[in-house]
C-alpha cells in the first residue's frame, strides 16, 4: 500500500494563519480570490495546507486583512529546504566536526564539486524536483563548502574512486572544470585528495561510499548514504567496521602527489 505523500506542517499552518486572519478581517475567500488573480480551489488548497501558499496570495491576504506584515513574515518558513531529509542529521554534525574523512565511489564529493556539477546532479535527480527546490539545495551544497577555507585547523581527507572521474557528469567541459577544480582546493594545507585506482581497489570499496566524522569532544561518528536513505551511526561497532574499511580502501589509494598527476592526466583528456 502506497502511503499518502505529507505535505509540509510550515504549509498548513501558513495556510490556517491565512484563514484566520481573513475570517478576522470579515474578508470572504471569493474576495482573496478576486485581490489575488486565483481561482477559488487553489486558494481553498493552500488555506488547507495542500498546496503551499504563494509569496501573491500572502502578498495579497496581509494588505487585504490588514496583517501588517504578520503573513508576509512566513516567507522564509516556505523557502525549500536546503538539504534532503534523510541527509539533515548529518549535514548538522559535519557542521561541527574536526575531522572528516570522506570515500565515494561513483561521484565527486559534495564538499568539492563545483556549482555546476552538483545543479546537473540536483537538477536531474527522479522524481524531478521544481526549480526552487533545485535552487536551494544547489545553495546549501555550495555553503557547506565554505568550511573548506574557513575552517583551517578542521581535516578533510577525501578518497575517490577513479570511476567518479570517468563518469561523465553534463559534459566534457563540466567535467574538465570540476577535475581543475579538485586540483586548487588540493593545494589547501588542511585537504587531501587521493584517487582510487580502478585496477587496484580493495573489494570494500564496491560496497558504497561512507563517510567519518569526529567532533570537538572526539566522539566518532559514520554517515552511509544510499538511494534516497541515509544513516548517521554513533554505535561504537557500526564505526569501527566502517573504519577498517576505510583505513583498508586509502591504503589502496595512490599517493597525494600520484592522485595530483593523475587528475591533471584526466583533466587534459578532456
Amino acid at each position: 500500500m502506497t502511503t499518502p505523500k505529507q505535505n509540509p506542517m510550515a504549509w498548513k499552518y501558513c495556510g490556517d494563519q491565512i484563514k484566520r486572519w481573513r475570517e478576522q478581517a470579515g474578508v470572504t475567500r471569493e474576495e482573496l480570490c478576486k485581490a489575488s488573480c486565483y481561482d477559488y480551489e487553489s486558494v481553498r488548497s493552500m488555506e488547507a495546507g495542500r498546496r503551499k501558499p504563494s509569496l501573491k496570495l500572502l502578498t495579497v491576504a496581509d494588505e487585504l486583512c490588514n496583517a501588517r506584515g504578520m503573513l508576509l513574515g512566513a516567507v522564509d518558513y516556505l523557502k525549500p529546504e536546503k538539504f534532503s531529509p534523510y541527509s539533515q542529521s548529518y549535514t548538522h554534525a559535519e557542521r561541527e566536526a574536526i575531522a572528516i574523512q570522506v570515500y565515494t565511489a561513483l561521484l565527486i564529493p559534495g564538499l568539492l564539486q563545483t556549482e555546476e556539477y552538483a545543479r546537473e546532479l540536483i537538477g536531474n535527480t527522479y522524481p524531478p524536483l521544481d526549480d526552487e527546490t533545485v535552487a536551494s539545495r544547489v545553495s546549501g551544497r555550495m555553503q557547506r563548502q565554505e568550511r573548506l577555507r574557513n575552517s583551517p585547523t578542521t581535516l578533510f581527507g577525501f578518497v575517490i574512486n577513479e570511476a567518479a572521474f570517468r563518469a561523465v557528469v553534463g559534459n566534457k567541459g563540466v567535467m574538465k572544470r570540476q577535475l581543475e577544480h579538485l586540483l586548487e582546493v588540493g593545494r589547501l594545507r588542511n585537504v587531501s585528495v587521493q584517487v582510487l585506482p580502478l585496477n587496484r581497489a580493495a573489494y570494500a570499496a564496491l560496497d558504497g561510499p561512507m563517510i567519518l566524522l569526529e567532533t570537538p569532544e572526539h566522539e566518532q561518528f559514520a554517515y552511509v548514504e544510499g538511494q534516497k536513505t541515509g544513516i548517521l551511526y554513533a554505535d561504537v561497532a557500526q564505526v569501527n567496521t566502517l573504519s577498517q574499511r576505510h583505513g583498508m580502501i586509502r591504503t589502496q589509494a595512490l599517493s597525494i602527489e600520484e592522485s595530483k598527476a593523475l587528475i591533471r592526466e584526466m583533466a587534459e583528456e578532456l
